[in-house]
């Protein structure tokens, strides 16, 4: 309303012109707001052969615009050649708000309708703040409140948080001192003295993790585990590793659980290859010890599931006196961590 009121809204002007129409001549049109000129000219009007060509008029400090017209360039009449004619025309726009001129208008515009605003709107009568009406006004100015600080609002952070954790090495039983390195995309285990990356893997491939006393085990993949454990057991560090691998990783933490046999010495529950649940007795021993179809067993009496085929895993369940079992629960809607 302000720009066709005080501006006018014909900045851009598209002429058609008849095949016996004399040239267009942009001097015999006065008017300091027309900035550009469109020539649609029509060839053989009226025929299966009918065509049209272009011309473009600019005023002096409008930037050029596309698209580009070839010379003797002629296009028949199609859904293409209206296209093409209203997206010069919308060009055409763009490159004329550029413009000096243009800017210069739009200032003075803009001057000229504030100064309307003032004298028509603006009164001298105070307003009273007791009123009910304006109680929701307060012209007495109020002390900024501070936000308190989240707290450990760089636990968020999308670079990498480093804790000192020592990782035992599977070769010769000795305690490596490394750096864990967690980011928003990547867990990484650091050698301190050789500088040399010990384990890496992408935060999407973590399944869960296990804690306990400092101790560490991450689990990623279909069931690999890294370990590593705090330097002096800190128990701070453990919790912000912990809800570091919360916020950028879908992982769950891992429950330690004993199953327990029925009278018929059977668990109650099946798994596929994977060690995936398959299906649990409603309210048996292992349904009471919190296992449910989607959990994913990760170890069976210490041992791998991943180091063992789907026969092993069942033997290792049928012949096992005591059943000790590391147990990730499934995503919310039931589907396992993979």
């Amino acid at each position: 309303v302000l720009r066709t009121h005080l501006i006018g809204n014909h900045s851009v002007t598209v002429i058609f012109q008849e095949p016996d129409a004399p040239r267009f001549n942009p001097e015999n049109i006065h008017s300091h707001c027309q900035g550009v000129f469109i020539i649609v000219r029509v060839h053989q009007p009226c025929t299966q052969h009918t065509c049209y060509s272009l011309a473009v008029f600019r005023c002096r400090g409008i930037p050029p615009f596309g698209p580009s017209i070839p010379p003797g360039w002629m296009l028949p009449a199609s859904s293409a050649f209206r296209d093409f004619l209203l997206t010069k025309i919308i060009n055409a726009t763009h490159a004329t708000c550029k413009s000096e001129s243009f800017v210069t208008m739009a200032t003075c515009a803009r001057q000229e309708q504030l100064k309307q605003l003032v004298e028509t709107f603006v009164t001298l009568t105070p307003l009273d703040c007791s009123n009910v009406r304006f109680s929701f006004i307060s012209l007495v100015g109020k002390k900024k409140e501070r936000l308190a600080p989240q707290p450990q609002a760089y636990l968020h952070s999308a670079g990498a948080l480093t804790w000192s954790v020592t990782v035992q090495d599977p070769s010769s039983s000795a305690a490596v001192a490394c750096q864990l390195a967690i980011s928003s995309s990547l867990v990484v285990l650091i050698e301190e003295v050789g500088r040399k990356v010990v384990f890496n893997c992408f935060c999407r491939d973590v399944i869960g993790w296990s804690a306990a006393h400092g101790s560490f085990k991450l689990f990623y993949q279909h069931g690999l585990c890294v370990a590593f454990s705090t330097r002096d057991g800190r128990w701070e560090d453990s919790q912000e590793i912990t809800q570091r691998l919360q916020l950028v990783t879908q992982g769950g933490t891992a429950a330690n659980i004993t199953l327990r046999r029925n009278r018929l010495g059977q668990l109650g529950f099946h798994i596929n290859s994977e060690g995936v649940v398959a299906d649990v007795d409603a309210h048996g021993f292992a349904w009471q010890a919190g296992l449910r179809p989607g959990c994913r067993l990760v170890e069976i009496c210490l041992v791998a599931i991943v180091t063992l085929s789907h026969e092993q895993m069942i033997e290792l369940l049928r012949t096992s006196r005591n059943v000790t079992a590391v147990v990730l629960p499934p995503h919310g809607d039931g589907t396992p961590r993979r």
